[in-house]
This record gives structure tokens, C-alpha cells and sequence, in this order.
């Protein structure tokens, strides 16, 4: 099997830390070289202690369903002979409380829109099909207890 890594890093950069005034800016580092600015989200810890232009877990957790769920997908639409030419996802993550009074992620609603190119053209059933499969195979998606709804738009 394998191993993926990240690197998160994050510095003080001022006196209020036990006040709570403080920066939760970070950065995102990745095995490839790629760096990302990471933040909690606004929603959840107000500015200037965070920053709307960076990524947050949340966005992470939704975006990582997404994207496995799409690269799945072009595999086994490649599989059965189809050829995508674009696929654009507005996944959306909703976050409820669970019966402790957690707040979590409780359902990621995938909403892919897939432009076919080709000759072949997959009816209603077959993409319906493929959804299944990608899901199924999807490695995030085995691994969390939050529900993935793939609504497509074609």
C-alpha cells in the first residue's frame, strides 16, 4: 500500500495567544512541492484571527470526497468506453450536530456536470451506473462515516 504525507505550519506571531488573539493562519505543504494557505473558516473563527482567502479543513473534507470521487469516475467511465470532455463539480459539505452536541460534516452533496464527447454517449442509466462504481471505489469516500450524495446534472 502506500503513505501520503502533509506538512502543516503554523508560527505565533504575536502576544495574545493564551487570550485567544491570535493568528490561525497556517500553511498547507505537500509532498509535491505544491503550498497552500490554510485558515479556519470565517464561519467558525471570526477575522482578523482568520483569513477567508485561505483553505479550511472543511473545504479540504469536501473537496478531497470530490476529487476522488471524480478521478474514480473518469476510470471507470474510461472502462466502459466513454469519453468525458470536462467534468465540473459544486460539491457542497453540510455541517449539523450529531447526538452529543458535535458539530460535523454530515452530508457531502456532489453535483457533477459532465460534458461527453465521442461517440459513444452514456444514457441517464449508464452514468447513473458509473456514479455507482466511482463511489463504491472511492478511497476518501470508504473511509469516512459522513454520507456522499452524488446528485449529476446530465
Amino acid at each position: 500500500m502506500s503513505t501520503h504525507t502533509a506538512t502543516i505550519r503554523w508560527k505565533n506571531q504575536g502576544p495574545d495567544f493564551l487570550s485567544r488573539r491570535y493568528s490561525r493562519e497556517h500553511a498547507l505543504h505537500f509532498d509535491g512541492g505544491a503550498v497552500m494557505p490554510g485558515s479556519p473558516s470565517p464561519h467558525i473563527v471570526p477575522a482578523p484571527w482568520s483569513n477567508s482567502a485561505g483553505i479550511d479543513p472543511e473545504e479540504l473534507f469536501v473537496a478531497s470526497v470530490s476529487s476522488c470521487h471524480m478521478l474514480w469516475f473518469l476510470h471507470v467511465a474510461c472502462d466502459a468506453g466513454f469519453l468525458p470532455e470536462s467534468y465540473d463539480d459544486a460539491a457542497e459539505g453540510i455541517m449539523t450536530q450529531n447526538e452529543r452536541g458535535v458539530i460535523w460534516i454530515s452530508r457531502i452533496t456532489l453535483r457533477p456536470k459532465i460534458i461527453w464527447g465521442g461517440e459513444k454517449q452514456p444514457s441517464a442509466t449508464e452514468v447513473s451506473h458509473l456514479h455507482h462504481l466511482a463511489h463504491e471505489q472511492c478511497f476518501i469516500a470508504n473511509s469516512i462515516k459522513t454520507d456522499v450524495i452524488v446528485q449529476p446534472e446530465n
